[in-house]
């Protein structure tokens, strides 16, 4: 996907989180796997909204739809990320982590893994 995606609304992330954990599923699978009950018609339009918005793909056995993510949860999630840092920080990244840092959102963990990855891409980026 190379566009950007609409906003999930709380049922649909909920379907995709379902999704993205098993691979790949039915609508009768996630409709009885969500925490609350609804018609099988119901999520059979969720996950078609899910579809024209670019989330889901879908293949055909027999008359049954197994419904696939387009994309990993990861990647949606930074897209989202990059969405909000657009909107509230001019596109600033360097903006956004440090005031994660300042506001003590990671701990040392966190921060550790985040420098590694960084000096990881660093090497990548400099073959």
């Amino acid at each position: 996907m190379a566009h950007t995606p609409p906003d999930l609304g709380d049922l649909e992330l909920q379907a995709m989180q379902l999704i993205w954990a098993d691979g790949s599923m039915t609508a009768e699978a996630v409709r009885e796997r969500l925490p609350r009950s609804l018609k099988e018609s119901t999520v059979r339009t969720v996950l078609r909204r899910l579809e024209d918005k670019g989330y889901l793909s879908h293949t055909v056995d027999q008359r049954t739809f197994t419904f696939h993510a387009t994309e990993a949860r990861q990647k949606v999630a930074a897209k989202a990320v990059k969405r909000i840092v657009d909107w509230f920080c001019n596109g600033s990244m360097e903006e956004v982590l440090v005031g994660m840092v300042d506001s003590a959102l990671l701990d040392d963990a966190q921060l550790q893994a985040l420098a590694a990855r960084i000096e990881r891409a660093k090497k990548e980026q400099g073959k």
